[in-house]
């Protein structure tokens, strides 16, 4: 009986967890299609939902948190519930980038529109699918699939450079586009910051499932690639 309402207590946890990332996720593609189409309304439902995601934080640690004091869990158990502590602490960090790029989008919409040299949209796509394929790695329990998610962050890092780059320089041809430029600019940091957080899930994932720290990214490749360890 013990154990079966262990086994629920984690599977309620899962599902809570997984309840959180679909509204970071959500959060993030409504400041993105905020920023595409100048909807103000779209930034307002980001900052509306922020609650919701804060509550879901503080509901999700409390519930980790007494498993680990009542149930003493054990091995690959244990390190689930510290991997979904860390997720869950990424996440919302997830949902504060996005109030970020929808303060940025509220900020732009009361400016003249200008044509900027960067694809923000491209961006946005690049990092929602870190997101998602993070989740899905925590949702199928699969190293590999979190193992993708770090090669892709270099993409995204390599888009915020060359968004940094294009933006600059259309600051000093025209300087009187800067404040636009500088909003693209730090939406496209802000979604940089988003695929770090997809990374450090993913990490969380591999280390959960493998019992392997890759937080460097230095064994992530090899780790990724190593058999499950059975548990004692």
């Amino acid at each position: 009986m013990m154990r079966t309402r262990f086994q629920q207590q984690m599977e309620d946890l899962r599902e809570k967890l997984l309840r959180m990332g679909g509204l970071a996720e959500l959060a993030v593609d409504r400041a993105t299609q905020a920023y595409t189409e100048r909807d103000l309304t779209r930034c307002q439902l980001v900052l509306e939902n922020e609650s919701l995601i804060n509550a879901a934080e503080r509901e999700i640690d409390e519930m980790a948190f007494d498993i680990l004091a009542t149930q003493q869990p054990a091995a690959t158990d244990l390190r689930f519930i510290l991997a979904v502590t860390k997720i869950n602490a990424d996440l919302e960090r997830v949902g504060d980038q996005a109030v970020n790029i929808a303060e940025r989008v509220m900020d732009l919409i009361e400016l003249p529109a200008v044509e900027l040299p960067v694809d923000i949209p491209r961006m946005a796509t690049a990092v929602s699918a870190m997101v998602r394929r993070a989740l899905e790695s925590f949702v199928e329990g699969k190293a590999e699939l979190a193992q993708a998610v770090l090669e892709m962050d270099h993409v995204v890092d390599r888009m915020r450079d060359e968004a940094f780059i294009m933006l600059v320089r259309k600051m000093n041809e025209e300087p009187q586009v800067t404040q636009q430029a500088l909003d693209a600019l730090l939406v496209a940091r802000n979604l940089e910051r988003v695929a770090d957080h997809a990374t450090n899930i993913s990490e969380d994932v591999i280390f959960w499932v493998l019992g392997a720290d890759v937080r460097h990214h230095a064994q992530a490749a090899s780790a990724a690639q190593r058999p499950e360890r059975s548990e004692a």
